[in-house]
């Protein structure tokens, strides 16, 4: 399967949705990510089977930070049999309180892409860490 420009489009705004939904705590819009037999793995943070399950985890995980800023980035997108690949950088900005404190995240994903009806999912997921600092600086 070739890819034409617009599902690499498509696949960057799907990324962008997914980190739009975290930041926004748009819960509803985060499942809309995800084909129905996701498979992610989080390392250290965990593993899920469903966008639902990833959901419930994320509004856990964000309900007592203030605002984030999650940045999608150097997304290289590779035909992959019927659906795609994808690696991309993820780098996330988390406030934790009103003193300007924040958390600095910053990794890779490694995604597998399946067509659905209504446009291209994540099937397969997983994040790979390369630095947390807690608290690291202030705004």
């Amino acid at each position: 399967m070739s890819l034409s420009a617009s599902d690499e489009q498509a696949i960057a705004r799907l990324l962008v949705r997914y980190a739009t939904a975290i930041d926004g705590r748009d819960w509803p819009l985060l499942p809309s990510c995800f084909t129905e037999d996701l498979r992610a793995d989080y390392g250290v943070f965990g593993a899920w089977r469903s966008g639902d399950e990833i959901t419930a985890f994320m509004a856990q995980a964000h309900a007592d930070v203030g605002p984030t800023l999650h940045r999608i980035s150097n997304i290289v997108v590779t035909p992959a049999g019927e659906g795609a690949t994808a690696r991309s950088y993820m780098d996330a900005l988390l406030t934790v309180d009103d003193t300007g404190a924040v958390h600095r995240a910053a990794g890779f994903y490694e995604d597998r892409f399946m067509r659905a009806a209504d446009g291209w999912r994540i099937a397969e997921r997983r994040y790979v860490m390369v630095c947390f600092n807690p608290a690291a600086t202030s705004v």
